[in-house]
């Protein structure tokens, strides 16, 4: 019976560790226009863990990931004009 306990836990452990983070990503969000810098964007929305919508723009230069404030006017002109909804 423990050997089963232990497989079990091993696997929820090892399943648990692949899957979305337990919390939200983006704990400060840019509010300042940056948009000639974007590369791309993804949009991750509320769920279990986080009840916020999280914009995440990728940097052309660096490659660096920012979030960004999803009330902004200008980062709504930017999900507008690559077509992200």
């Amino acid at each position: 019976m423990s050997t089963i306990v232990v497989a079990l836990l091993v696997f929820l452990t090892i399943h648990g560790a692949s899957g979305i983070s337990p919390r939200c990503q983006c704990l400060f969000k840019e509010k300042r226009p940056i948009g000639r810098f974007i590369s791309t964007v993804e949009i991750y929305p509320a769920n279990s863990y986080c009840k916020s919508t999280e914009i995440i723009a990728t940097l052309k230069k660096e490659g660096q990931k920012i979030c960004l404030d999803p009330n902004a006017p200008w980062v709504k002109q930017v999900l507008k004009s690559k077509k992200i909804t």
